[in-house]
């Protein structure tokens, strides 16, 4: 019999001593580990490792893989950061106001409540003759009859206007004894000028009738044949007389629709406009013209009433009577001037200058213009020159010729300064027809903010807007309140598109940075607590506002008008952007180069209030009184506190998508009347 050789144990190997016992189930799993090792079985170090932190540091075992967990969401977040973004609103392909055929078949039917009564009434009111009573037809009922096959084209709301004045009043406007009239032919003219006031007189086009002569009245025993031509003649009168009186109607109250809230729905351009479309009384509107001694004065009156409306129409109107502008002069561009450089370009800027400055800067400068004999040095006293053209044209004064100076100093062509007018006309109908007393005027392409009141002259400051990306809107509303050393409640949009991937780099970043964040709840956490993959995956909600102080992005305070694209005016600690010639680096709100002067007007208050209020230290809110509106607005031709037009770059390519909305519009008119 062989003898056994005894096997040593795992746990002998391991020189692990041996429990009298019967081995732990901990022991036996360890054993079984140790064993697969003889098998050529054995784990990684790092596996090893791994197993007995979790068999015998379990707490240790936990924080790696917390470690780990968090690496790999930071990892996901810095890849979560470039890929999410809050999108901003986009351009729109305009859909023009639709036309519908109209019917007004319902009026066909004669309605008459007047009645010619005879003489003689007995003592109950009735009349003694009954025969004596006829119906009274005017010369809109005998005619109604053919407004059963009449067909029209218009939008709407001139449709709707037009069956309610018409079955309220049936009576001709525009025709007298069948021949037009007086106010017929003050209508038509007035649409034949619509051009004046910056509307297409194609849209409201009406031919003048040509009415057949009212037929001979045939005696009661004429035969059938002439009783039927009789007749027929009656109808084609008829029909030419009411075709002429709707048309006529329709191009009128279109008109006036025009006037008043524009050709076009700004809020259908983009997602960047938000302005509530004027509701016009059409019916009212038609019943004033019914009885106007003068109907284009009131056709007219429509318009915007504004001073700035008045001083475009000025404008346009002397732009086109003018001749054919002089050859334009050029600048190469790209070029870039400073002091003692030299370029053949400065015999064009000089040039540009003696055609476009004012003759009071061309008298300060008389000497150097005099002196110049096309030399291309660029000197101190060209630079001068320079200067002192850029401060008239409200440009930093530094006497480099580059992009913005170039622009300024070609000025823009007859034709470029008649198309923004134009635009600026239609856009002028988006507001209310009164500005208000007191108002506040933001125009972005200006990079201005301005506030009227009828007891101070207009305080105007630079202002700094939204980036092309993050474009500042166009809409009107309240000033409210202003508030001193505010807090900066960060948009969302900011948290996803600008801190984001700060803080997929450091996720302490706002703590160190002076911000606040806290949970829905209100709760303050830390920002390295914060899960921001799940805040960008909009799996949960963080508020963050920066604290108070020099560093805050709204400075020293802010002027709410409250809406909701949380636009607002307020400081900056960035004053050097105030020194740029183009202006667009915000988020969107709007930043003033003074805002302590603008609260003070705004408030009725004086400077050193506002200072005083700053002075506490602490965020303090005032109510603005007197509804004051503001207006939010994007005009590239205006007129400045002086009363003169000025004519701005389209820093957000609006012109040219507002000129496309009106070709789409002209397309589709076109169309109806076809």
């Amino acid at each position: 019999m062989t003898k056994c050789t005894k096997i040593p144990t795992a746990q002998a190997i391991a020189g692990i001593p041996m429990r009298p016992a019967r081995l732990t189930f901990t022991a036996a799993l360890m054993a079984s580990v140790l064993a697969a090792g003889f098998t050529g079985l054995s784990p990684t170090d790092a596996q090893a490792q791994n197993f007995f932190e979790r068999l015998f540091d379990p707490e240790r075992h936990r924080a790696e893989q917390q470690r780990l967990e968090a690496e790999r969401r930071r990892q996901a977040l810095k890849q979560k950061a470039t890929q999410v973004r809050v999108s901003s609103p986009r351009f729109l392909t305009y859909q023009a106001d639709a036309w519908k055929t109209v019917s007004l078949a319902t009026l066909a039917e004669v309605k008459t409540a007047a009645v010619e009564t005879g003489p003689d009434e007995g003592a109950e009111g009735q009349s003694m003759t009954e025969a004596a009573a006829t119906p009274v037809l005017t010369d809109f009922d005998r005619a109604r009859p053919v407004l059963k096959t009449l067909r029209f084209k218009a939008l709407p709301e001139v449709a709707a206007a037009l069956e309610t004045h018409y079955r309220e009043r049936p009576v001709f406007i525009w025709t007298t004894d069948g021949e037009p009239n007086a106010g017929a032919l003050s209508a038509m003219e007035a649409l034949d000028k619509a051009a004046l006031f910056a509307l297409d007189p194609d849209d409201y086009a009406v031919s003048m009738p040509i009415i057949p002569a009212a037929p001979a009245a045939v005696p009661d025993d004429a035969d059938d044949a002439a009783k039927e031509a009789f007749e027929a003649a009656e109808l084609k009168r008829a029909e030419v007389i009411m075709g002429f009186e709707i048309e006529l109607s329709i191009a009128v109250l279109t008109y006036i629709l025009d006037a008043e809230r524009g050709r076009i729905d700004p809020n259908r351009l983009s997602g960047y406009h938000d302005l509530p479309r004027h509701q016009v009384d059409l019916v009212s509107a038609a019943r004033a013209l019914q009885t106007a001694q003068d109907v284009r004065a009131v056709m007219e009156s429509h318009h915007p009433a504004g001073d700035h409306f008045q001083l475009l129409k000025a404008q346009l109107a002397e732009l086109r009577a003018q001749d054919e502008e002089d050859e334009r002069i050029v600048i190469a561009p790209g070029t870039f001037l400073k002091v003692g450089r030299s370029s053949p370009e400065v015999a064009n800027i000089v040039a540009a200058i003696v055609k476009n400055g004012s003759d009071t800067l061309k008298e300060a400068h008389a000497e150097t213009l005099a002196a110049y004999d096309g030399e291309e040095l660029y000197s101190q006293e060209i630079a001068d020159l320079v200067k002192a053209y850029q401060a008239e044209n409200d440009l930093a004064a530094d006497g480099i010729v580059g992009k913005n100076t170039i622009l300024a100093l070609v000025g823009v062509t007859n034709a470029d300064k008649i198309a923004k007018i134009e635009l600026a006309m239609e856009r002028s109908r988006w507001l209310p027809e009164h500005l208000g007393e007191r108002h506040v005027m933001l125009n972005v392409p200006a990079f201005e903010a301005t506030h009227f009141s009828p007891d101070a002259e207009p305080l105007t400051m630079r202002t700094v807007v939204g980036r092309k990306t993050n474009q500042t809107y166009f809409f009107y509303d309240t000033l409210e309140v202003v508030e001193y050393n505010p807090y900066w409640g960060v948009p969302y949009s900011i948290i996803i598109n600008d801190l984001l991937p700060k803080l997929a780099a450091d996720p302490s970043y706002l703590d160190r940075s002076g911000y606040e964040v806290t949970t829905v709840s209100g709760r303050q956490v830390s920002s390295a607590s914060v899960d921001w993959y799940a805040v960008a995956a909009k799996e949960k909600s963080i508020n963050v506002r920066q604290y108070p102080g020099r560093s805050n992005a709204l400075g020293e305070l802010k002027i709410l008008f409250p809406n909701k694209h949380a636009i607002y005016m307020h400081d900056t600690p960035q004053k050097h952007l105030f020194k740029k010639d183009s202006r667009a680096y915000s988020a969107g709100c709007v930043r003033l180069e003074d805002p302590r002067a603008m609260a003070a007007a705004v408030l009725g208050m004086s400077e050193d209030h506002i200072a005083s209020q700053i002075a506490t230290g602490r965020t303090i809110q005032e109510s603005v009184g007197g509804d004051i509106p503001v207006y939010v607005s994007y005009f590239t031709a205006w007129p400045n506190t002086e009363g003169v037009i000025e004519y701005h770059a389209d820093v957000y390519d609006r012109d040219q998508h507002l000129l496309k909305a009106l070709e789409t519009t002209d397309e589709a008119r076109m169309a109806a009347r076809s």
